[in-house]
């Protein structure tokens, strides 16, 4: 999101010392995406964020390659998704191509405890059907609610935790950053008042949780369409301080306004996410299509490149 934020406690100036209680040094993270000139955040940990025991061997969880050629119509009955797994491994993909993975879940179990996740193949977006809980991560904790869009950038260490027994999620990767509209945005990133939503309605982390501790953490990282257990020698949530662009955050559909018109508008008016491969729309109540010789929904769309 291009806009600023900042969690606990961060030095005068970027790149200096930053001194722990006892004269060491924190040890600075500069976590981005798009090289550097995309959007990135400070982070500074107690512990060095490179020390790796082990990585285990790879298990492909790429979606199976058996609808290569396929064209038939398929009917997704997406609440009909069996419960199960933790969030992460109970995800079940049901749509992709060479930009975004769809995925659906039920989640009725925690993930194990000293395990963590990471994607450092794609942005995700998880929009929540059912459930409410708290996205944890190694920038601070989001309490989400059903209604509620996700935004996880690639390459955050996250754990969720559901406080309901029954949980439904859309899971959406994207191999592209995930952004607001452009047509949204000034020349500074600030979101116009014609948007249907502005900063006020993001929930970027609002509590840092910080430990200091040695052992044994797993991170389960996806890359190249394989979990990789990956254990470190330090709790991955060991972040005292943050600032910058980069960030996770929740948006409420609750909060989307939805733009209307006497004719029927096209579909670009519930966009609500742009990525340079596709973009997420919010189709919600509206009032339609309201002049007095107006056809609802009048034509066919016959668009093959969307």
């Amino acid at each position: 999101m291009p806009f600023y934020q900042r969690l606990g406690h961060v030095p005068h100036k970027r790149h200096t010392q930053f001194r722990k209680p006892d004269g060491s040094l924190h040890y600075e993270q500069l976590f981005g995406t798009v090289g550097f000139v995309g959007m990135s955040s400070l982070l500074y940990h107690l512990h060095r964020p490179t020390m790796v025991r082990s990585v285990a061997a790879p298990v492909d969880v790429r979606p199976v390659a058996a609808v290569e050629h396929n064209l038939h119509s398929r009917k997704l009955e997406g609440f009909r998704c069996a419960p199960g797994g933790d969030g992460v491994n109970g995800r079940t993909p049901i749509l992709f191509n060479s930009d975004v993975v769809l995925s659906l879940a039920a989640p009725d179990a925690a993930m194990p405890d000293g395990q963590f996740y990471k994607n450092a193949d794609c942005d995700e977006v998880i929009f929540v059907h059912e459930g409410a809980g708290t996205l944890a991560t190694m920038l601070g904790r989001i309490p989400f609610r059903p209604g509620d869009y996700l935004v996880i950038p690639r390459g955050l260490i996250y754990r969720v935790h559901f406080d309901t027994p029954e949980n439904r999620l859309l899971v959406i990767e994207s191999h592209h950053p995930v952004y607001t509209p452009k047509r949204y945005r000034n020349h500074f990133g600030q979101l116009l008042e014609h948007s249907p939503y502005c900063e006020r309605d993001m929930r970027p982390p609002v509590e840092l949780e910080t430990y200091d501790a040695l052992g044994e953490f797993t991170v389960r990282v996806k890359k190249e369409g394989h979990l990789h257990d990956v254990v470190y020698a330090s709790h991955p949530f060991d972040v005292v301080g943050w600032d910058g662009y980069h960030f996770p955050y929740a948006f409420s559909i609750h909060d989307f306004e939805p733009i209307t018109g006497r004719v029927h508008q096209p579909p670009p008016v519930h966009q609500t996410f742009e990525t340079d491969g596709f973009v997420i729309c919010s189709f919600v109540p509206r009032l339609y299509d309201y002049h007095p010789q107006s056809i609802p929904a009048p034509y066919n769309h016959s668009n093959i490149d969307s």
